[in-house]
């Protein structure tokens, strides 16, 4: 049996991010390819008839450890792999463009992997929060970059590209640490800019629609929040849209949100309309896994969580001594192991750590290909197998099992989803992406098609020989040095 304990210190990102399901708990054979074939039936089964909402590009500057302007793109380039870019209607009587449902980020240890999906985490949580939680005298919360004295309170910058319902939006905006500098949106319905909002500094130019709604929201505008977060308090029809799109998207699975992970794919449990496909996800890992079955947690620790929800909700006003909230029990599951004659409960200690990390991410991945969401995994290999990681993103490559345009945004360090040949590649040449840090600590975002890789190129083996750089700098002598230096001294 499962006991999923939240852990102490919980950033606002995570704990936002999966709250407001957790809530609504409180509230009421070997991998084979047959077996991800199952899920495909499932999900291919999910009404696909909503227009598409896919991300084309995620574009920032002066966040993290990416003091320069860095855009990762997600739209398909001459180098995509057959039949896995979408069509995808972004005016009215235009032509489709085709976008990628996934791409893949690799590099070496600390090269800004991480702070990438950090980075679009953080245009996330700004959005969703900067009206509602944040003190309205208390500045902004960003990470800027930190290693360059000459650009100290330089502003960042947070810009999306995205299809919502068959439209083509642009939104973003420019922060420093005390106010909004500036902000915009824009919609393509017929190919031109609409303007839907310009912000420079106090000054608000609205579009040509629902004018009076936007100087509601305008009234309750403060510096230090976005106009979209205000907008969408204030339920404006064109705008509430494009919010709502960033409170079912961008979600980041990293290591620290597992509980809560845990705690969705429990959610999905109890759904009729979720568990078949949660429950075929985890059978097809070949983890010998037959049933999973939700138990309700003690009553008096459900209502500990009831209370501890602000905090983890991230405000800033909460009183002294209030529960922390770092030994909460979240809901049971319960996984079920088949033996020679019945199947067989096992408890959390009795699990593999891969195990656990794939409950984690069952959850969020079929809701994402269920709603066509777009899903980051920060290291999508750890304590999986490459052969386990490969088939979770072809389920996303395969347009039969995401029918809604899902979109998976990743890292990792397994050259072998790069392939050594066309024929072995789970990704194409244009969704391979490389992150690499300079001498000043200054991370650098590329593309593989940048570098015109050929078709039948051995990639995998070419990027861990450095050939696409990427790679860390080793001195194998230096760690010979420091091994027998340190024997000298036991002598």
């Amino acid at each position: 049996m499962f006991l999923f304990g939240v852990a102490g210190g919980a950033p606002a990102r995570w704990t936002s991010q999966y709250l407001a399901l957790i809530s609504r708990v409180l509230d009421d054979h070997k991998l084979r390819i047959c077996g991800f074939t199952a899920i495909i039936d499932l999900m291919a089964s999910e009404d696909a008839h909503v227009s598409a909402s896919m991300l084309l590009a995620f574009r920032s500057e002066n966040v993290r450890s990416f003091r320069d302007a860095l855009e990762l793109s997600l739209l398909a380039t001459a180098l995509a792999k057959k039949g896995v870019p979408h069509e995808v209607p972004w005016r009215a009587g235009g032509r489709p463009i085709q976008v990628l449902p996934a791409v893949g980020v690799f590099g070496a240890n600390a090269s800004g992997k991480s702070n990438l999906l950090r980075a679009i985490a953080d245009m996330r949580d700004l959005v969703l929060g900067s009206f509602r939680h944040a003190d309205p005298s208390g500045g902004i919360r960003r990470t800027a970059f930190r290693l360059d004295p000459s650009r100290k309170g330089a502003p960042s910058r947070f810009e999306v590209d995205l299809v919502l319902h068959g439209i083509r939006h642009e939104y973003g905006f420019v922060i420093d640490d005390e106010r909004v500098l500036e902000e915009w949106a824009y919609r393509y319905p017929r190919g031109k800019a609409a303007l839907l909002f310009r912000r420079d500094g106090d000054a608000v130019t609205l579009g040509e629609h629902n004018r009076a709604k936007g100087r509601a929201v305008i009234e309750i505008l403060r510096p230090n929040s976005l106009l979209l977060s205000a907008a969408a308090a204030a339920n404006h029809p064109d705008l509430l849209p494009l919010h709502q799109w960033f409170g079912q998207n961008l979600l980041l699975a990293e290591a620290g949100s597992r509980p809560y992970r845990w705690a969705f794919t429990a959610e999905l449990l109890r759904r009729e309309d979720r568990r078949a496909q949660v429950l075929a996800l985890l059978r097809a890992a070949d983890l010998g896994i037959t049933d999973a079955r939700v138990r309700e947690p003690d009553p008096q620790l459900v209502e500990r969580l009831r209370r501890v929800i602000p905090i983890l909700q991230g405000r800033e006003d909460d009183p002294e001594g209030t529960d922390s909230g770092s030994d909460l029990i979240e809901p049971n599951v319960v996984l079920s192991h088949r033996s020679a004659d019945a199947d067989i409960d096992f408890d959390a200690t009795e699990e593999s750590l891969g195990t656990l990390v794939w409950l984690g991410l069952a959850g969020p991945v079929v809701e994402a290909l269920a709603h066509g969401n777009v899903l980051l995994v920060d290291e999508i290999e750890a304590s999986l197998h490459p052969a386990l990681v490969a088939q979770l993103i072809r389920l996303f490559q395969d347009q039969e099992s995401n029918s809604r345009g899902a979109q998976l945004i990743f890292n990792s360090h397994e050259a072998t989803l790069l392939g050594d040949s066309s024929s072995e590649r789970v990704l194409g040449r244009d969704q391979v992406w490389f992150t690499e840090k300079a001498h000043d600590g200054a991370t650098m975002l590329y593309s593989l098609a940048d570098l015109s890789p050929r078709g039948d190129e051995a990639i995998g083996r070419r990027y861990l020989a450095g050939r696409y750089g990427a790679v860390p700098i080793l001195a194998p002598e230096e760690f010979t040095d420091i091994a027998t230096s340190g024997a000298g001294e036991n002598r």
